[in-house]
């Protein structure tokens, strides 16, 4: 494991308690930072606090990060924050999109897009007045091509990937940069709201023949929320094992 420096950083990792979000932990925890997760599932968080101590400080929050005043006051009791990575997300099952539940599709653009708004809404103006911060928003292939079947999610990570392109803009001369990563498909518990057949077209567009490991897109995240990412900003970094066309 290549060595990342993020000792004396503070990183809030929003769906931190499994999946992406767990490895993430795991990785910054291991280059030196001190981790809070902030999840809406108690059990998982307390799980994963127990196991993830051993490498690290780290602390939990229960947030529904869909609740502006539930962000606003986890973001006060966080103290000072030097990097936000933009992780809990949903799929909403998958059917065609005349046929998905309108509700449905609200929800999922409030989880993977609303959320991460409000995440950075929060956090930004303490990392501008620090003049450092670092804000990693987990995007996916799905947001550049648009999987069929899947259109709620496919709009929330395109908007995910704007709403990076603008913030990256707007912070780009005060010492906060702000990137995405587009994984292709990750084996994590999200599957469990996918159809096999879904699951069957995700890993068929893949050239490499597999889906990425969590553990492969924190050690990008991991880079990416150092000092050594100094001038790339505004970026959407491939992890699609080849599937990727720009």
């Amino acid at each position: 494991m290549n060595q990342i420096d993020l000792r004396d950083r503070v990183a809030v990792i929003t769906g931190g308690a499994q999946g992406i979000g767990y490895a993430t932990a795991e990785r910054l925890l291991q280059s030196g930072a001190r981790v809070l997760l902030w999840d809406m599932d108690a059990d998982r968080l307390a799980a994963a606090r127990e196991t993830l101590a051993a490498l690290g400080p780290v602390d939990t929050a229960v947030v529904e990060l869909c609740d502006e005043a539930a962000v606003n006051d986890a973001a006060a009791r966080a103290g000072r924050v030097d990097i936000l990575v933009n992780n809990a997300g949903i799929t909403g099952g998958n059917a065609p999109t005349w046929e998905l539940d309108p509700a449905t599709w609200r929800r999922v653009i409030e989880v993977n897009l609303i959320a991460p708004y409000l995440t950075c809404r929060a956090l930004v103006p303490g990392m501008l007045n620090a003049g450092y911060g670092r804000i990693i928003n987990i995007a996916s292939v799905a947001g550049k091509e648009g999987n069929p079947n899947a259109s709620h999610y496919s709009a929330s990570k395109a908007g995910l990937i704007a709403l990076t392109k603008s913030l990256a803009k707007e912070t780009a001369q005060r010492g906060v940069l702000v990137n995405a990563v587009a994984p292709a498909a990750a084996r994590t518990a999200i599957f469990d709201s996918m159809t096999p057949q879904h699951i069957e077209y995700m890993l068929g567009k893949i050239p490499m023949g597999r889906f990425v490991m969590p553990a492969e897109i924190a050690a990008l995240v991991a880079w990416l929320a150092s000092a050594d990412c100094s001038f790339s900003t505004g970026s959407v970094f491939d992890i699609s094992g080849g599937r990727a066309t720009y």
